[in-house]
C-alpha cells in the first residue's frame, strides 16, 4: 500500500499534498522552493529534501500567474564559430547555476551568434519577460546594457564595471588594476626593462584597468609603458600569431603580459616552438588562474579570482536585488590572488 501511495504521488503529487505531507502551508512551501529568505534555512532544507524524495516538479506556469515572476535568471552567451572555449567561462557558468539553483532560480541562457548585436537580443529577453533579473557578463568601458536596464527598471548584477559612476546597479568585480599595479612592481624590481603586453581586441573594462595599473607601475619606476598587441579572444591562429610577433621583437622584451591566462598560454606555446626558455630569457605571466595554467610548460604564473566562488556571489547579489529591491544594490571588488608558479623569474643577464 505505501508503495503503491509512492508511485503515485511520483507522478501526481500536487503543492497541496506536498504541503499536507510535511504539516506546513501551501505559502510556505511555495516559498521556501522558490527560495525567498523569509523562510528559515532549515524549513527550505526539509521542503527541497521531500521534493526530491517524491519527485515533485513545480508547475512553473502556475507559479508565473501567481506570482509574476518566471524564476529564471538570463545571461547573454556570446558564440563564437571556430574559436576555443573560454575555461573562464565554463567555470563562471557552473558557479552562477549552481548559486542560483541553491536559491530556487535556475539559469536562462540567451545565446548571442556571430553578426547579432547583445543589445538587440537583451531586448528581446527584457520584452519577452523569461527573465526576472540579469547577470551582465564581463562589462566594456562604455557598456550600452547597463543604461539600458537601468532605463528600463530590470533588476541586474554585473561581472565587472563600466568607468562610468557605478551607484546605480549591483556589481562583482575583481581589483585587477591594483594586481597588475603590484605586479610591475614584481617586475621591476626583478630587473625587468622591456614589457610586451597581449590584451583582447574588445574594449572590456577589466583589460582597460589591468592595462593601466601595469603602466602606473612602470611610470613610477620612469620606465615607458609597455608594446600593447591586441587580439580576438579566442582566436587560436591569431593569438599564436600576435604571440610571435611580440616574443620576436628586436630588442625581445624580457616579460610578457596576458591579461588573461588564455593570452599568455598562447605566448608560452610559441617560446616553446621558437625555443626561447622560460623563465631563463622570458618572463610569462597571465591572469584568472584557469586549471590549464597549472599543467602547462612551464606552470604559468598567474593570478586567482575564485571563478565559481565570485560567480556563486553574483547568484546570491541577483537574489538580494530582487527581494530588496533597489535596496539591494551593491558593489564588491574582489582582491586576486597572486599565483607564483615557473614562468617568471629575474631579466636574462644583460638585459638593460
Amino acid at each position: 500500500m505505501h508503495a503503491r501511495a509512492h508511485r503515485t504521488w511520483t507522478k501526481r503529487l500536487r503543492l497541496k499534498e506536498l504541503a499536507a505531507h510535511l504539516d506546513l502551508s501551501i505559502t510556505t512551501v511555495s516559498r521556501a522552493l522558490a527560495g525567498y529568505s523569509d523562510v528559515s534555512e532549515e524549513t527550505r532544507r526539509r521542503v527541497r529534501e521531500a521534493a526530491d524524495a517524491f519527485g515533485y516538479v513545480p508547475n512553473q506556469m502556475g507559479r508565473m500567474l501567481v506570482s509574476g515572476r518566471s524564476n529564471f535568471v538570463g545571461m547573454l552567451l556570446p558564440i563564437h564559430p571556430h574559436e576555443l572555449v573560454d575555461p573562464y567561462l565554463a567555470d563562471f557558468l557552473a558557479g552562477l547555476a549552481g548559486g542560483l539553483t541553491q536559491r530556487g532560480r535556475d539559469l536562462f541562457l540567451a545565446t548571442v551568434p556571430t553578426g547579432q548585436d547583445d543589445l538587440a537580443v537583451l531586448q528581446r529577453v527584457v520584452e519577452s519577460r523569461r527573465a526576472d533579473a540579469v547577470v551582465l557578463y564581463r562589462l566594456t568601458c562604455e557598456d550600452p546594457r547597463v543604461a539600458f536596464l537601468i532605463e528600463r527598471g530590470v533588476p541586474f548584477v554585473a561581472h565587472g564595471r563600466t568607468l562610468a559612476g557605478t551607484d546605480a546597479y549591483s556589481w562583482l568585480d575583481t581589483d585587477g588594476e591594483g594586481a597588475f599595479h603590484d605586479l610591475g612592481r614584481k617586475l621591476v624590481a626583478l630587473g625587468h626593462r622591456h614589457f610586451a603586453m597581449l590584451a583582447p581586441t574588445k574594449d572590456f573594462t577589466y583589460a582597460f584597468l589591468r592595462r593601466r595599473g601595469f603602466e602606473r607601475a612602470l611610470a613610477e619606476a620612469g620606465l615607458p609603458p609597455p608594446d600593447v598587441l591586441t587580439v580576438p579572444l579566442g582566436d587560436a591562429a591569431a593569438m599564436a600569431r600576435a604571440a610571435a610577433q611580440l616574443i620576436n621583437r628586436d630588442p625581445r622584451p624580457t616579460a610578457v603580459i596576458g591579461l588573461k591566462d588564455q593570452l599568455a598560454l598562447a605566448v608560452l606555446d610559441e617560446a616553446r616552438r621558437e625555443g626561447i626558455a622560460v623563465p631563463q630569457a622570458l618572463t610569462v605571466v597571465g591572469f584568472d588562474d584557469t586549471p590549464v595554467a597549472a599543467y602547462a610548460d612551464p606552470p604559468l604564473t598567474t593570478f586567482s579570482q575564485n571563478i565559481a566562488e565570485g560567480a556563486a556571489m553574483i547568484a546570491a547579489m541577483v537574489i538580494e536585488r530582487l527581494e530588496k529591491g533597489e535596496a539591494g544594490i551593491a558593489g564588491h571588488l574582489v582582491e586576486p590572488r597572486f599565483v607564483p608558479r615557473a614562468s617568471h623569474g629575474p631579466a636574462p643577464a644583460g638585459a638593460t
